[in-house]
């Protein structure tokens, strides 16, 4: 993304906004605190398919990450890590999913349309969306 990681990370940590700014993303409810974690249910769509889920969320601004624990239901366990490291025209921002389906016997069918079908789909239009919003802010504030 053509921005400073710092401008990019402001912008992203403020899950509140995500509703708002991201097309797919029906809503997200912030449940409670967990010490310096927010629990966060999480709704978006994926091709018309509501999907929702309950994460554990932090916000590190020593290291600049974003980190989500899902705690509930099909994806239970997996560890998300937002990483924005820079580079000579920006940052490159990334999102790794750390998905173990936790029924080993079925994990070689339920990880390729967990991840896959839903999880890549999603985290795709997210990144996309927050690269058009970045760059639209940055093209502004040039003129």
């Amino acid at each position: 993304m053509k921005a400073p990681r710092e401008e990019i990370f402001a912008l992203v940590r403020d899950l509140s906004r995500w509703p708002a700014l991201l097309p797919h993303y029906r809503r997200v409810d912030f449940l409670r605190k967990e010490g310096e974690r927010d629990i966060v249910r999480m709704s978006a769509t994926r091709s018309g398919i509501p999907i929702s889920w309950v994460s554990a969320f932090e916000a590190d601004e020593s290291s600049l990450e974003l980190r989500f624990e899902h705690l509930r239901m099909w994806t239970r366990g997996m560890l998300v890590i937002w990483t924005f490291n820079p580079t000579r025209d920006g940052t490159r921002v990334e999102i790794v999913h750390d998905l173990k389906f936790r029924i080993r016997p079925l994990a070689w069918l339920a990880e390729p349309i967990i991840g896959g079908f839903f999880i890549e789909n999603i985290a795709r239009k997210t990144l996309r969306t927050f690269q058009q919003i970045v760059e639209k802010n940055a093209g502004e504030k040039a003129s």
